[in-house]
This record gives C-alpha cells, sequence and structure tokens, in this order.
C-alpha cells in the first residue's frame, strides 16, 4: 500500500504546529503547587549565609502585570541587581484564594494588588513591603523603570539590616 502525499503533509502540518506552539511556550513564574512557607524559610537560611536579603514576590499565572514584572525581573540590567542583592521567593495567591496567611504575616501587601513584594532581613524582619499597589500596574512600568524601582528599594534597606 502506497502512502497517502496529501495525509502526509496534512499530519506533518499538524505536528509542525504544534511542535512551534511549544517552542513559544512561556514557562508560568508562579509554582501552583509550591509550599510558600517552607520556601521562604528556606530561602531566610539562606539568606543568613550570603547576606543578602529575601525578596518576596505575590502574585499569580493569569495576572498579566505578575508576569511583565516576572519578564522585567529577568532584564540583564535588573537580574544582576536582584541576584545581587536578593534571594527570590515567588508565593502564589492564585484567585486571592491562596497563600493569603503568608501574605497577612507580611502586613497584607496584596490588597491593593499584585504583584506585590516583601523585602526580608535574614533574620525575617520585613525591611520593606509595597502598600500602595506600587508594582500592581507592572506591564506599564519600561525595564527601566523596574530597575529602578528595586533599586531604590536596596538603597533604603540597605541599613535596615
Amino acid at each position: 500500500m502506497k502512502p497517502n502525499p496529501l495525509l502526509l503533509r496534512r499530519v506533518l502540518a499538524v505536528v509542525l504546529v504544534a511542535m512551534a506552539g511549544m517552542a513559544f511556550a512561556v514557562p508560568l513564574p508562579y509554582n501552583e503547587a509550591a509550599n510558600a512557607k517552607t520556601d521562604i524559610e528556606q530561602a531566610l537560611a539562606a539568606a543568613s549565609t550570603t547576606r543578602r536579603s529575601v525578596l518576596v514576590i505575590f502574585g499569580a499565572n493569569w495576572c498579566p502585570d505578575c508576569r511583565a514584572l516576572d519578564a522585567a525581573l529577568k532584564n540583564a540590567k535588573t537580574a544582576e541587581l536582584i541576584a545581587k542583592e536578593f534571594i527570590v521567593v515567588k508565593v502564589d495567591v492564585g484567585n486571592f484564594d491562596r497563600n493569603l496567611s503568608v501574605a497577612e504575616q507580611y502586613g497584607n501587601p496584596i490588597k491593593r494588588g499584585i504583584p506585590a513584594a516583601v523585602v526580608l532581613s535574614p533574620g525575617s524582619q520585613v525591611l520593606y513591603t509595597t502598600r500602595m499597589g506600587e508594582l500592581s500596574d507592572a506591564r506599564r512600568m519600561s525595564e527601566t523603570g523596574v530597575y529602578d524601582f528595586f533599586s531604590a528599594v536596596v538603597s533604603s534597606t540597605k541599613g535596615k539590616k
């Protein structure tokens, strides 16, 4: 039996479209199955040996501003600053139905929107927290704006450790 060329072309087209979709799939920034309390405890333990602060970012995968902030944090200049100064923990808040007790523990930074951030000293002291939704419009912040924001956070927390 001879293969049908039209059928082969259609199968090949479907496979190529599926592969192209996978190539452009962006990993989601928030692990919905993560244990936020454990992740923060581990980051605090690591922070005590590295002398860096812990940056806790609250957000959700459905949130365009959360995804925009995550992308901006990967920009070379910002990524360098973040890696030098912080151990990062991302906390998924779902549809404001997950990890709410964790957010409350740090002053409820998500009250005015997500993404939201908290900076903790290695000893678990809150050094900074967003209270007015400062990052909730992250998709409209330029990469420079995100860098400037976190640079200012670093400056404001330096003497508090």
